[in-house]
C-alpha cells in the first residue's frame, strides 16, 4: 500500500518529519476502540483486514532509511512482548514532533538527547507508585467464577480522563451515553463505592504531599544549571534491550518510589480481575486465552498429584490453528495439537481414529536430498548422464521406498516433521494409511516427546524401537457442516496424547479477511497476561501512568524554569551564571516539548474512545485535570483519588452491585515502558544520524538556488 502523501519541509529536520509522517498513519489504533483498516494489494487485489500497527507496517512502502529504522524497532517489540506497538508507534510521532519543534527553538541537538533521556527516566521512575502487585491469582483458580460465565462488560478509560462536571463540556446527550450501566466506578479493591471514598487515609495523603517537595537524584540532575550529562544511546539496529533493572527493588521485591502506596494496600489476588483488566475491551480474546490457561491447570493438576508446586503459565505450549469459513462460535481452547490437512485426507483420518497410533519425530526436513551440511555435495559438480531425469527419478523413489519399509518395519502410521515433506512421500504414505505433517513447531515436537516417550531424530535412518512413541490418537475436530467443509475445502484434526502439556486455540471466522486480526488480538491479550503474570505486577491502565508522566513533565519544567530565573537574577555580573541560565532555559523547553508528546498521545487515547467530539475537547479536559492535579500537591495521589471519587453527576450513575461488571483496567509494565525507551531510542537516533551524515557536495559549492530546499545541521 502506498501512503499518503505528505508536504516535507526540507528546511527543517528531514528525518524526523519522516517519522511523524509515517506513525500519522497508526493513529487510530490507539486505545481499545481501535479502527480497522483494509489494505488492498494493488498487484493481485487481495484485502486483508488489519488493526494492529505491525500489519499495517508490513503494507507501508518503507524503503527509506527511515522507514527502515522505524519498522525495526517495531518489529523488535512486536517479537518480544506482543503488545505495545500502537504506543511505540504513536510516541515516535509524537516526540519526533518535539524534537523537530526544540531545533527549531534553537536548543542544541546534543542537549535535546540528553534532557529528553533523563525526562523520560525519571518518567519510569515515578510512576512505580502506580504500580499493583499481582500475588496467588491461582489459588482459588477452580472455585472462582470463570471469564466465560461473565456478563458483557465495556472497558473505558480510568475515571480522572473522564471529562469533569466542572469543565462546561458535558452536555446532557452525553451525560446519557457515559452515564450508561456499562461504565461503571469502582474501588480498587474491587469493591462497588456509593459515596465519595478516598482509597488511603488523609493522614497518608498529606505526607506524600510532603514528599513530592524532596528532590530526587535524577530531579537534581534535570534542575541543577551546571550539571551537564551526554546521554549515551544504543546504535542498534533491533534497538533490543535486555537490561530491564533501572530501578532499586526493595526488600519485598517491589520498587521504592516516593509517593508510592503500600504494597499490601491495592492488590490484585484474583485471575479472572486479572484477565478482565488486561483485555481492554477485547472480551472474545480473553475467552479464549482464559480457556487455554485453565487447561494448562488442569493438566498440571493432575500431573502434579499431591505435589504442590506452584502454577506457571507457559505460553510456548500454546498454539493457534486458524479455521476460515467457519462461523465464530466454533472458536475454542482445546488440548492437544489441532490442525487443517487436505480434504482428501478424510478416509486416512476415519481409518486412523479407530486405534491408537505409534508416532516417530523427524527434526529435520524428511525429503531425499536432506542431507548434513558436511554431506551435501558440491554445487558447481554435475554427472553427465544419458537420462538424467531417469537417474533421479529412481533416486527418489529409491529413497521413499527405504522410509516405507522402515515405517512398516516399526509399525508407525503417524510421522510429525519440524521441516519440509517430500510431496511423493506424502502421496505414499496415503496410499499405505500413513499421516505425515511437516512444518510442525518445535514446542510441538517436544510436547510429544515427553507425553508419548517418542525421542526427536534428524534422519528417519536413525529411527529404531527406542525412538517411536506409543497412545498417540488421531480424530476429527468437531462436527462442521458439510456444505462448509466443502467450501473451504480442509479439515481439522486433533493429535494429542494422555498427559500432554499443549493447547491449541482454533480460530474461526465466516470472513477470511479477518483470520490474521483475530489471531492477532489473541496473542496481544495472551501476551499481555504472561507478561503480569511473570512480572507480578502491573499498572493501573486507561492512561493513568500517561497521565502521571505528563504532570511530572510539566512539574519538572516548571521548577527548571524558577531556577533558571534566579539564575538569571545575576547574569549581568556573572559570565557562568548567564550561561547557567541558558542551560536551564533549555531543559525547560525540552521537557515542555517531551510532555506535549504525553498531551497529545492522552488526547488521542480520550477521542479515539469516543468520551469527546474532537481532540481539542480532549486536550481541554487533560488540562482540567492537570490543573487540578497540580493543585493538590501530589499527582499520583490525585490520580488514585480520582479512582475512588464518585461525588460528580458521570461517575455515580449507572453503578451496579454486581461486581462481574465493574472492570479495573490493567496495563503490563516491562512491555509498556520499552515501548516508551524504543520510540525515545528511534527518534534521538534518527535526530543525531541526520547531524552527523552529510552526504553528496559540500555546502560551500553549492550556490543560493540550489541550497534553497537544504537544511545543514
Amino acid at each position: 500500500m502506498v501512503m499518503a502523501c505528505r508536504i516535507i519541509n526540507k528546511r527543517r529536520h528531514m528525518g524526523l518529519q519522516q517519522l511523524s509522517s509515517f506513525a500519522g498513519t497508526g493513529r487510530t489504533f490507539l486505545g481499545p476502540l481501535k479502527s480497522s483498516k483494509f489494505i488492498i494489494d494493488a498487484e493481485c487485489h487481495e484485502s486483508v483486514l488489519i488493526s494492529s500497527t505491525v500489519r499495517l507496517l508490513e503494507s507501508l512502502d518503507l524503503t527509506s532509511a527511515v522507514g527502515q529504522l522505524l519498522n525495526e524497532a517495531v518489529q523488535a517489540q512486536n517479537n518480544t512482548y506482543k503488545t505495545g506497538t500502537s504506543t511505540l508507534l504513536f510516541l515516535v510521532g509524537a516526540w519526533s514532533s518535539a524534537a523537530e519543534e526544540c531545533l527549531h527553538l534553537g536548543v542544541p541537538i546534543s542537549l535535546v538527547v540528553s534532557v529528553m533521556s533523563e525526562g523520560l527516566n525519571s518518567c519510569i521512575e515515578e510512576v512505580v507508585s502506580l504500580q499493583i502487585p499481582v500475588h496467588n491469582v491461582f489459588d482459588h483458580i477452580d472455585s472462582t467464577k470463570t471469564f466465560s460465565g461473565l456478563e458483557t462488560f465495556s472497558v473505558s478509560l480510568c475515571p480522572f480522563l473522564q471529562i469533569p462536571s466542572d469543565t462546561g463540556l458535558q452536555k446532557e446527550h452525553d451525560l446519557k451515553d457515559v452515564a450508561s450501566p456499562s461504565l461503571t466506578i469502582y474501588d480498587l479493591s474491587g469493591i462497588p463505592v456509593k459515596s465519595s471514598k478516598l482509597l488511603r487515609p488523609q493522614a497518608e495523603v498529606e505526607a506524600e504531599k510532603n514528599k513530592v517537595q524532596n528532590p530526587q537524584t535524577l530531579k537534581n540532575s534535570l534542575l541543577t544549571g551546571n550539571h551537564y550529562r551526554k546521554s549515551v544511546l544504543i546504535h542498534s539496529r533491533h534497538f533490543n534491550r535486555t537490561d530491564n533493572n533501572q530501578w532499586i527493588n526493595k526488600q519485598d521485591g517491589f520498587l521504592e518510589q516516593h509517593g508510592a502506596a503500600p504494597p499490601n494496600t491495592y492488590r490484585c489476588n484474583d485471575f479472572v480481575e486479572l484477565e478482565m483488566g488486561l483485555s481492554h475491551g477485547d472480551q472474545s480474546s480473553m475467552k479464549l486465552v482464559d480457556e487455554a490457561v485453565r487447561l494448562q491447570y488442569q493438566n498440571a493438576s493432575m500431573q502434579q498429584g499431591n505435589c504442590t508446586m506452584p502454577f506457571r503459565f507457559d505460553i510456548s505450549r500454546i498454539f493457534t490453528c486458524r479455521v476460515p469459513g467457519v462461523p465464530e462460535t466454533f472458536s475454542c481452547a482445546c488440548p492437544g495439537f489441532i490442525t487443517v490437512v487436505s480434504i482428501s485426507n478424510t478416509t486416512l483420518i476415519k481409518e486412523l481414529q479407530n486405534q491408537p497410533n505409534r508416532i516417530i519425530l523427524i527434526e529435520g526436513d524428511l525429503t531425499e536430498n536432506y542431507r548434513h551440511l558436511g554431506f551435501n555435495k558440491a554445487t558447481n559438480i554435475n554427472t553427465l548422464l544419458e537420462s538424467m531425469k531417469v537417474q533421479q527419478d529412481s533416486s527418489e523413489e529409491l529413497w521413499t521406498n527405504y522410509v516405507l519399509q522402515v515405517l512398516i518395519k516399526f509399525n508407525v502410521n503417524l510421522i510429525l516433521v519440524q521441516g519440509n515433506v517430500s510431496e511423493h512421500l506424502i502421496e505414499k504414505c496415503i496410499h499405505s494409511k500413513r499421516l505425515v505433517l511437516g512444518s510442525v513447531h518445535s514446542s510441538v515436537m517436544q510436547a510429544f516427546a515427553e507425553a508419548s516417550g517418542a525421542v526427536q531424530v534428524t534422519y528417519v535412518t536413525q529411527v529404531n524401537e527406542n525412538c517411536v512413541g506409543n497412545g498417540v490418537s488421531v480424530t476429527f475436530w468437531r462436527s462442521i457442516p458439510s456444505d462448509v467443509i466443502d467450501s473451504i475445502n480442509i479439515i481439522t484434526i486433533v493429535i494429542k496424547t494422555e498427559g500432554i502439556n499443549l493447547v491449541t486455540v482454533v480460530l474461526t471466522s465466516p470472513v477470511t479477511a479477518q483470520m490474521q486480526s483475530k489471531e492477532d488480538r489473541f496473542w496481544t491479550c495472551a501476551y499481555r497476561l504472561y507478561y503480569a503474570l511473570k512480572e507480578q505486577k502491573v499498572f493501573l491502565g486507561g492512561g493513568a501512568v500517561e497521565f502521571l508522566c505528563l504532570s511530572h513533565l510539566q512539574i519538572l519544567a516548571e521548577q527548571s524554569l524558577s531556577k533558571r530565573n534566579h539564575v538569571c537574577s545575576g547574569w549581568l555580573h556573572n559570565t557562568s551564571s548567564w550561561l547557567a541560565s541558558s542551560l536551564a532555559l533549555y531543559r525547560s523547553t525540552v521537557l515542555k516539548c517531551l510532555a506535549n508528546g504525553w498531551h497529545k498521545y492522552l488526547s488521542a487515547l480520550i477521542y479515539n474512545t469516543a468520551n469527546c467530539s474532537s481532540e481539542f475537547e480532549a486536550s481541554t479536559v487533560i488540562q482540567q485535570h492537570l490543573q487540578n492535579a497540580t493543585d493538590s500537591g501530589s499527582p499520583s495521589s490525585y490520580i488514585l483519588n480520582e479512582y475512588g471519587k464518585l461525588n460528580s453527576g458521570i461517575f455515580n450513575s449507572g453503578i451496579s452491585n454486581k461486581l462481574e461488571q465493574i472492570p479495573r483496567i490493567y496495563d503490563v509494565v516491562i512491555p509498556k515502558t520499552e515501548a516508551w525507551r524504543r520510540a525515545l531510542d528511534l527518534v534521538l537516533l534518527v535526530l543525531q544520524t541526520d547531524s552527523e551524515i552529510i552526504t553528496g557536495l559540500g555546502h560551500t559549492q553549492l550556490n543560493s538556488q540550489e541550497t534553497e530546499g537544504f537544511l545543514f545541521l
